[in-house]
Parts: C-alpha cells; sequence; structure tokens
C-alpha cells in the first residue's frame, strides 16, 4: 500500500494533491477522521500528517499544523545549507584549476575561452559591460552581504538600466539583512517589474549569470580578481545552483515567516542555528551579512530569552529549543565557541 501511494501521489508536505488537502484540513478541523477516509490518501501517512489514534485504531488524529511547519522550515535549512557547501567546494575547485590552467604553455596571444581570469577591477568591468551589452533574456545574480549601500548599487546602474530598457528579465538573491535598506528599496522602485528580489539567510558568494551562457565569480577575497565561466557544465551547475536558492528563498514583497518561538526573532533562529553548528561570531556576522557587533547583540538577547547564564548553556537551551534542527527535549551537551557569556560586551 505505502509503494502504491507513492507512485500516485509524488509530492511532499509542502505541495499535498487535493485530496490529500482535503483530508487533511478535515481532520484538523475535527481532530480526527475515520481510518477509511485516509485509503485514497496514503501520502497522509507517509509523510506523518495523518497517525492512529492510540485509543482508537479505527480513526486517525492529524500531525498539528505548527509541528508541520517547523518539520518543513528545518528541511528548507538543510538544503540551503547542503548547496551552499556543494558552491563553496565548487569555487574552491575553480580556483585550484584557474592556476594549474596558468601553468599551461599557450601561445602568444591566445585565451582559453572556458574560463578567463579577470585581474583588475577595469578588465572585469570591461568584461562586465561587454556581457551585459551582448545579453538579450536575463540575468541572474547573487549578492551577499548587508545592506546594499547607495554607492554598490550605483555602480552597476548603467548597465541595470541598459537591460532594462532591452527588455532583459532579472532575478536578484540577497541575505535577509538586504530588506533593511532604503537603497535596495529605491533600485527596486527605479527598475520597476524588470527586476525580481528575494532573500535568504545566508546566500552564496557573489554570482552574476547572463543569458545562462556567461557568469562572473570573484577569484579572491577582495575581488579585484574574477572568473569568467563559459563552459556549458558549469554554467548548467550555477544555473541549477541559483534555481535551487530561488525556489528557497522569500519574495522581498513578503514578510519573513515567524519562528513560532515568543521572543525569538527570525534573526535570531538563523543564529542560533549557526551556534549550534559551532561557528565563531565573526562567521556568523559574515554569513548573515550583519556586524559583529550586531550579531553579538542578537546573541546576548538570544541567551536572555533562553534563560542562559554562560556560552555553554546557551548551547544546550538552543538544543532544548529545537533551534539547532534537532527534535525539542533530548539535547546533547553542546559547547559553544567564542566568549564564556554571552552577554559580555
Amino acid at each position: 500500500m505505502a509503494g502504491h501511494g507513492a507512485q500516485e501521489h509524488p509530492h511532499g508536505a509542502d505541495r499535498l494533491c487535493a485530496a490529500g488537502d482535503r483530508v487533511y484540513s478535515r481532520a484538523v478541523r475535527r481532530g480526527r477522521v475515520p481510518r477509511r477516509d485516509a485509503e485514497p490518501v496514503p501520502c497522509l501517512l507517509e509523510l506523518a500528517l495523518l497517525h492512529p489514534d492510540p485509543d482508537d485504531m479505527d480513526w486517525l488524529v492529524p500531525t498539528s499544523p505548527q509541528e508541520v511547519m517547523t518539520r518543513l522550515l528545518r528541511g528548507v535549512h538543510d538544503e540551503v545549507s547542503a548547496s551552499q557547501r556543494r558552491v563553496g567546494s565548487a569555487v574552491e575547485a575553480f580556483e585550484w584549476y584557474a592556476d594549474l590552467g596558468r601553468l599551461l604553455q599557450t601561445p602568444a596571444g591566445t585565451e582559453s575561452t572556458a574560463i578567463r581570469v579577470l585581474d583588475g577591477l577595469s578588465r572585469i568591468q570591461a568584461a562586465m559591460d561587454e556581457a551585459t551589452q551582448a545579453c538579450t533574456t536575463e540575468v541572474l545574480t547573487v549578492q551577499p552581504g548587508g545592506i546594499r549601500r547607495e554607492h554598490e548599487l550605483s555602480e552597476g546602474l548603467h548597465r541595470a538600466l541598459a537591460l532594462r530598457g532591452r527588455g532583459v528579465r532579472m532575478r536578484d538573491l540577497y541575505t535577509h539583512v538586504a530588506r533593511h535598506g532604503q537603497g535596495l528599496l529605491n533600485y527596486l522602485e527605479l527598475m520597476g517589474d524588470a527586476v525580481e528580489a528575494r532573500t535568504l539567510d545566508e546566500v552564496i558568494d557573489r554570482l552574476i549569470l547572463f543569458d545562462r551562457t556567461v557568469a562572473f565569480i570573484p577569484a579572491n577575497t577582495d575581488r579585484t580578481m574574477a572568473l569568467e565561466l563559459r563552459h556549458p557544465a558549469l554554467i548548467s551547475y550555477l544555473v541549477t545552483v541559483f534555481e535551487r536558492l530561488w525556489r528557497l528563498a522569500i519574495p522581498l514583497t513578503a514578510p519573513l515567516p515567524d519562528t513560532g518561538i515568543e521572543g525569538i526573532s527570525h534573526r535570531e533562529q538563523s543564529i542560533a542555528a549557526l551556534l549550534a553548528e559551532g561557528h565563531q561570531d565573526a562567521v556568523i556576522a559574515e554569513r548573515l551579512g550583519i556586524s559583529v557587533r550586531t550579531a553579538r547583540a542578537h546573541i546576548a538577547r538570544l541567551s536572555e530569552t533562553l534563560g542562559a547564564a554562560s556560552r555553554t548553556q546557551l548551547g544546550v537551551r538552543i538544543a532544548q529549543a529545537g533551534l539547532d534542527g534537532s527534535p525539542r527535549g533530548a539535547p546533547p551537551p553542546v559547547m559553544l565557541p567564542g566568549r564564556e557569556s554571552p552577554t559580555a560586551r
């Protein structure tokens, strides 16, 4: 029965079939449903949205919608983290192969077109302008960091306006922190429906894709060097990463989801998850696009809300609250790195 149901209902809890939606909604409203009502939708049992009533096995009771939402958010976080790790490994591999490529003896005046190393801001800008002029359909970008400053947005404004004038569609991914910048809001208002923006807790390093044929990524930490990628396999991989992140991201016009835990903001939930992974304050700040001072202020509020008096105790409280992605109630002893007192200034 389970295999048959999986074939006829190939979906997850985030996209129930119409029949499953009706039965689950009825179970939530009434508190339970007869087992025979769920026979046409075995997906509800397979997805643990319904389970047998211990008092009467002929009836099924629903898993609470709040618990289902928590499960979905945990899955989204895991998928984003996995995608970011794969992209980070790929970028390191690109840089390694690019370094090896410099050792190849190539005829004077020739240059590989699959991967080009652009050394210097002027060369990067020239290559970006060339790609902008050739672009005809779409641009996909990932913009890490925090609030976008006016001068950062104005640097590429001439390219964005040129693209909009030719009817090119643009999709931009930012961190949630970017929502608080008036400069970004002004930019999006200026660009109108030519640009669609979404946000995530964390994004990968900077990426710009033109027409799914050429991509630009940083080649060093200060971004004075870049890789221009035209290899079809690399482009296809980067497009896949972008589309998965885009699907998980939240439109800029939509509010961030509530954490479901009183006194814990969405950002503090993200910080708690990174703390549970063992990251230092500076790493957390960089990944979320905030300052170290802001990160520590959130950690202090998180400690106060959870009643933790030390960094070690904060780790335990995070696990107990399920903020580390594990079920509540059975926390392992967690030692978080960094300063002993989370409330220390």
